[in-house]
């Protein structure tokens, strides 16, 4: 009898865990820091002029990545990335007048200005536009597809918060999709990218601007 129930025992707790491994959700990817709050490991800088070093553009205070935002050009990143969510934060410079930049998007062949990519716009009052750079393909909705600069394509509406306030980017790069969330409001979105692993980049190019808290997701 002893041994009848022990083989119902052993029969019923396979089952369960047989049960509880298929029911298992897998585990979520970790987000990477790719700004440490110390340092710029991890990145490297491309500039418009030749004399000019990264230091001389891009500094760390306080956990803050400063910008100086001139000379034009970039840090990116030393790995490329293909699919991915990206979540930064950024503000323009307390008692500076607000200007330009941008999170540039799988960048990929020459170094220059600028190189061949998706830019997701950080223009003052203009975040979550989109930009397509030296022929980067991106098809987002007709309407809102600036007929005097065909690279440009609008966002749907503003959700940016006022400067020298911090605002939050969540980038979603999947397969041949980009999708922009401004402040956790989707602003913008497009179809029929390049599926290609390049670079993220933040772009010096006018205007004082701090970044905080960058960081990935990857995705299958």
């Amino acid at each position: 009898m002893r041994t009848l129930w022990a083989i119902g025992l052993a029969i019923l707790m396979g089952y369960w865990g047989l049960t509880t491994t298929q029911q298992a959700v897998p585990a979520q990817p970790k987000a990477i820091k790719l700004f440490n709050g110390r340092d710029l490991t991890g990145w490297k800088a491309y500039l418009a002029d030749p004399n000019a070093k990264m230091e001389d553009v891009w500094r760390v205070e306080n956990g803050i990545l400063i910008c100086k935002g001139e000379p034009l050009g970039y840090i990116y990143t030393e790995k490329d990335y293909t699919n991915y969510i990206l979540k930064l934060e950024w503000r323009w410079a307390p008692d500076k007048k607000p200007g330009n930049s941008g999170v540039l998007l799988r960048v990929h062949g020459e170094h220059k200005i600028w190189p061949r990519s998706v830019e997701a716009q950080l223009m003052h009052m203009n975040s979550g536009d989109f930009w397509l750079i030296d022929g980067a393909p991106l098809v987002t909705d007709p309407e809102y597809i600036d007929k005097n600069a065909e690279r440009h394509r609008w966002r749907k509406k503003t959700t940016e918060r006022p400067a020298p306030e911090w605002n939050q980017y969540e980038i979603i790069v999947r397969g041949d999709k980009i999708t922009l969330k401004v402040n956790g409001e989707v602003v913008n979105e497009g179809s029929g990218a390049e599926i290609v692993a390049g670079k993220i980049a933040l772009q010096s190019e006018g205007g004082e601007i701090h970044f905080r808290n960058i960081e990935l997701i990857p995705l299958e």
